[in-house]
């Protein structure tokens, strides 16, 4: 080895060295910082639980809130609606035209308000996760008959026909009759109060070779495109000289949403303006364990 070469090989060694301690000091750094962000990512894991918590704990006590005042309310609006029937009954004697008529109106805000009041509960149990689906084997016959009976005394439009359909190609379903039957029923009320005249048909058939699609068909008012979205939104309303003059929470379609989805499935609409509207639900033939075990909704 020459002498040059000897006296290069100790600056080589000390420029390695630096480079080396160069190295070890930004590893040390970058082992700081992700110390830091470490922690920093646990913070905010903490304060999203904490947060998480604290929602758990407003919604609990609306739905306690919501469930208190459901029971409030129930027995006065259950008091007038017996006196109203009484009265339509005529048990205590005849009534005029005039009387008829506003003995009608009573039954019908009465009965405006129970939903509302329905609505708002079964929404909050919803959201707790206190919905349970109970599946059984049913017939799609036997739930518009009940509906058919349920709606007769409520048609009071002699200029709107509610017609329900037999049912094409639907098997025995396995699915909650209850919770169908509320989403037809929530679908069927809207009909009713913006069809002025006309018809509404209510219809089932097989959507595929597991489901089944619902359809509410009515001549009424219809929605303009651009809400077709947003009426499936909690306390979501449509500006209409028809909507200013009817009460309601705009729950109605919200809820029915939200129960097809735990039935494993999903709604729709289609509308226009002037030309009427359809609403659908399309469920499952049979519902899936997932959305049917209670351990899963409660």
């Amino acid at each position: 080895m020459t002498r040059t070469e000897a006296e290069g090989a100790p600056v080589a060694s000390e420029d390695l060295a630096r480079a080396l301690a160069a190295a070890e000091a930004e590893l040390d750094a970058l082992r700081t910082e992700l110390e830091e962000t470490n922690r920093g990512v646990l913070a905010l894991y903490a304060e999203l639980d904490a947060q998480a918590e604290h929602l758990r704990q407003a919604t609990e006590l609306k739905s306690r809130f919501l469930a208190y005042m459901s029971h409030e309310f129930r027995t006065p609006i259950g008091a007038i609606q017996s006196i109203a029937r009484i009265l339509q009954d005529r048990v205590d004697g005849p009534l005029t035209e005039e009387q008829e008529k506003q003995v009608r109106f009573i039954q019908t805000t009465s009965a405006e308000f129970a939903e509302m009041v329905n609505d708002l509960l079964d929404l909050a149990k919803v959201e707790a996760g206190r919905i349970e689906v109970s599946p059984d084997w049913f017939e799609m016959v036997d739930v518009f008959s009940a509906l058919r009976g349920m709606f007769k005394p409520v048609v009071f439009n002699p200029d709107v026909t509610l017609i329900f359909e037999e049912p094409v190609d639907v098997p025995k379903l396995f699915s909650d009759d209850r919770k169908l039957a509320q989403i037809l029923r929530n679908f069927i009320s809207n009909a009713l109060k913006f069809t002025l005249r006309g018809e509404i048909r209510v219809s089932a058939r097989r959507f595929s070779e597991e489901s089944v699609q619902f359809a509410v068909a009515d001549t009424g008012i219809g929605i303009a495109p651009e809400f077709h979205g947003a009426i499936f939104q909690d306390y979501s309303q449509i500006d209409s000289p028809i909507q200013k003059r009817l009460r309601g929470t705009g729950l109605g379609l919200s809820l029915s949403k939200r129960l097809a989805e735990l039935l494993g499935g999903d709604v729709s609409v289609e509308s226009k303006p002037q030309k009427g509207s359809t609403f659908y639900v399309t469920i499952p033939i049979r519902v899936t364990p997932t959305a049917a075990d209670p351990r899963t909704l409660s």
